[in-house]
């Protein structure tokens, strides 16, 4: 770590309206420079850039410690967790910088919890059990059958990858099946409770939103899309625009709701 350090330098720079941190160290005698979106704009304030290079700075080092030290042996005998930091690493580049955030913590959270305590579990010798028992510990832990999905999915992507560099001969996440969503049940405030937030949130700035969320049963998404050209005065209406679930992506169905 420390010689990374030593030889890494970092500065901010614009490209067509977005910031972005340029990063350069030196790999094997050899100057490199690699570019990392701050997920800013031109023009941001400078704590702002700072805070934003810090973490993307801090990314940076910890993926390439991490690679340091899975470069020695052969990708097939990595534990997965290792394997899981240099395939983040590779494939930052083409991810939106949320969308690298999200894995980053998903590997270096539960993952790195699960699979550093099984470090005899290695890229060549993971079975459909080993990943089985995986998804056990994360519906034990009391995720959600929907966040147990992104897991998956990113784990099998990753050894897909492997698949087709001809790491591995086939992907082991093909042998199990794919986690079901945790159905959804909803939870309702009581007459007493939506007072009572009422009155809690009176000064807030979105109490608006709370109020008609409240007193007319909308979503959230419909709450904080009310539009004055929906509100019908006269008849005391608001009509509402809720996509379809049955149909298309783009088709949409309305609803009227009475204001009292």
């Amino acid at each position: 770590m420390a010689n990374i350090n030593a030889n890494l330098t970092d500065s901010v720079q614009p490209k067509k309206g977005r910031l972005y941190a340029v990063i350069q160290y030196v790999d094997s005698g050899k100057r490199k420079s690699v570019w990392r979106s701050l997920g800013l704009p031109e023009g941001s304030p400078k704590t702002k850039i700072q805070k934003a290079m810090r973490a993307v700075v801090n990314d940076f080092e910890d993926a390439m410690a991490e690679s340091s030290k899975t470069n020695t042996c052969p990708i097939t005998e990595l534990p997965i967790f290792d394997f899981m930091c240099g395939y983040l690493e590779r494939v930052q580049p083409d991810l939106q910088i949320n969308t690298y955030r999200g894995y980053r913590v998903m590997v270096y959270g539960r993952i790195k919890r699960y699979f550093g305590a099984h470090s005899d579990i290695t890229v060549g010798n993971i079975t459909a059990n080993d990943i089985r028992a995986f998804y056990d510990y994360l519906t034990k832990s009391e995720l959600a059958g929907a966040t147990i999905i992104h897991f998956h999915s990113l784990l099998h992507r990753a050894f897909s990858q492997a698949f087709k560099d001809e790491i591995i001969d086939a992907n082991p996440f093909d042998r199990v099946d794919r986690p079901k969503k945790t159905k959804y049940r909803g939870e309702y405030y009581s007459e007493e409770e939506l007072v009572k937030l009422l009155d809690l949130a009176r000064d807030d700035t979105i109490y608006p939103a709370i109020v008609l969320a409240g007193g007319l049963g909308l979503r959230r998404s419909e709450a904080l899309g009310v539009r004055w050209s929906r509100i019908d005065f006269e008849k005391r209406q608001y009509f509402s625009i809720r996509r379809s679930s049955n149909i298309s992506k783009t088709a949409k169905e309305s609803s009227s709701l009475y204001l009292r």
